[in-house]
């Protein structure tokens, strides 16, 4: 097992906004939970693009980055993901460069096929090209990034003539990219023909061919190896569901009613997944005891962050999947205890306090002793002086 010397947290936001509550509204505390996240110290935030369906409501997430990148300070954003069939690979190359220069290099490019179906039907686009379409995509987006001379590209469905990016990106070589890996080996096999970094779902999702974590970053670094390119576990993220309280009680009952809400509204009703057989107040157990959410005390993530550190072999950023699925003040009381009592564990800043701390248990005696003798020196030297 390889854990890093410093995990990155952040959150998976797609987001999740059940139908019926105002959708201006729902965007507002997407942004605020963003802002939340940057107060606590959180690394990321990557920001999904959806157009159907009526859960997912972001279509843009340039548009969202750009918005939350002047309300945050430090947090890191990154698309998650784009979905390259969708769009010309140079208007999106273009905009994240923009977006590079505008956030003074704060910005990640995460890229996929797309994720739901009913997007790729109001597009006309054949869902068995998808993959193939992405590959294709961001080869030409990573090749306008590193080139400087104009090149022409006349691909399946796109042609660029003499092409190249007025704007070179802001960060060097040039801004992070990652690829989205749900439910084929298609994108950690196109990770590492372009070595790119990775983000996986902590279980992967309705595989024909079941395929463990770790089979998953061995695909990524033997399509690495043919294409002469490398990958790296740092940049390798996990996304899971997460809820945190005080008591494993509390966590349980804060998200039953919501998260049987998500799973069987959306993911069951809305996009037709499998979903868990048992009674919808019992999904959050099912779940949790499936190691699919992490849902407990904060000792109970840590034990759960170690149980994939296991499973994949090693990673390098676990990532939050933003869930509507209690009120409001419990999902940010949940982050907060995230930030104060389990990033700590995985990002090495306990070991000066701990040391301290136990230094001076250990030599408590020995200073009493000498506490109480220059206490007593103290009150001789008074009593001298009458």
């Amino acid at each position: 097992m390889a854990a890093p010397k410093r995990m990155k947290f952040g959150v998976f936001m797609a987001p999740f906004h059940r139908v019926g509550e105002n959708p201006t509204l729902a965007l507002e505390r997407d942004l605020e939970l963003l802002q939340w996240l940057d107060t606590l110290g959180f690394d990321e935030a990557w920001i999904g693009e959806h157009h159907s369906a009526g859960w997912e409501t972001i279509c843009s997430p340039e548009v969202f980055m750009a918005t939350a990148a002047e309300r945050t300070r430090n947090l890191r954003l990154g698309t998650g993901v784009i979905s390259l069939p969708y769009h010309n690979p140079y208007m999106v190359a273009n905009r994240m460069v923009l977006l590079d220069h505008l956030t003074r290099g704060r910005v990640m490019l995460g890229v996929g096929p797309g994720a739901l179906a009913s997007d790729a039907y109001m597009f006309g686009i054949d869902p068995t090209k998808q993959r193939e379409m992405m590959d294709e995509s961001l080869g030409v987006i990573m090749r306008l990034f590193k080139e400087t001379e104009p090149f022409s590209v006349k691909g399946s469905w796109f042609e660029l003539n003499e092409a190249s990016l007025q704007l070179r990106c802001y960060q060097e070589p040039h801004l992070p990219v990652v690829v989205a890996s749900v439910q084929s080996p298609a994108g950690v096999t196109v990770a590492g023909k372009h070595g790119a970094g990775v983000i996986s779902l902590s279980v992967p999702r309705d595989m024909i061919r079941k395929t463990t974590l770790k089979d998953q970053w061995a695909i990524a670094e033997e399509s690495a190896a043919e294409h002469g390119q490398t990958v790296d576990r740092n940049e390798w993220r996990l996304s899971v569901g997460c809820h945190l309280a005080e008591s494993r009680k509390e966590a349980f009952e804060d998200i039953r009613l919501g998260s049987s809400r998500v799973v069987t509204e959306y993911f069951g009703n809305t996009l037709g997944h499998e979903i868990p057989d048992v009674p919808g107040d019992q999904i959050v157990d099912f779940m949790t005891e499936n190691n699919q959410w992490i849902v407990g005390t904060p000792d109970d993530c840590i034990a759960g962050i170690n149980r994939l550190l296991e499973a994949s072999g090693g990673f390098g950023g676990l990532l939050i999947r933003v869930e509507d699925w209690a009120p409001r003040e419990k999902i940010l009381k949940s982050y907060e205890l995230l930030a104060r009592y389990v990033m700590p564990q995985f990002q090495g800043s306990l070991i000066g306090i701990q040391t301290s701390n136990k230094w001076a248990a250990d030599i408590k005696d020995s200073l009493q002793v000498n506490r109480k003798a220059a206490l007593q020196a103290a009150e001789i030297a008074y009593q001298e002086r009458q």
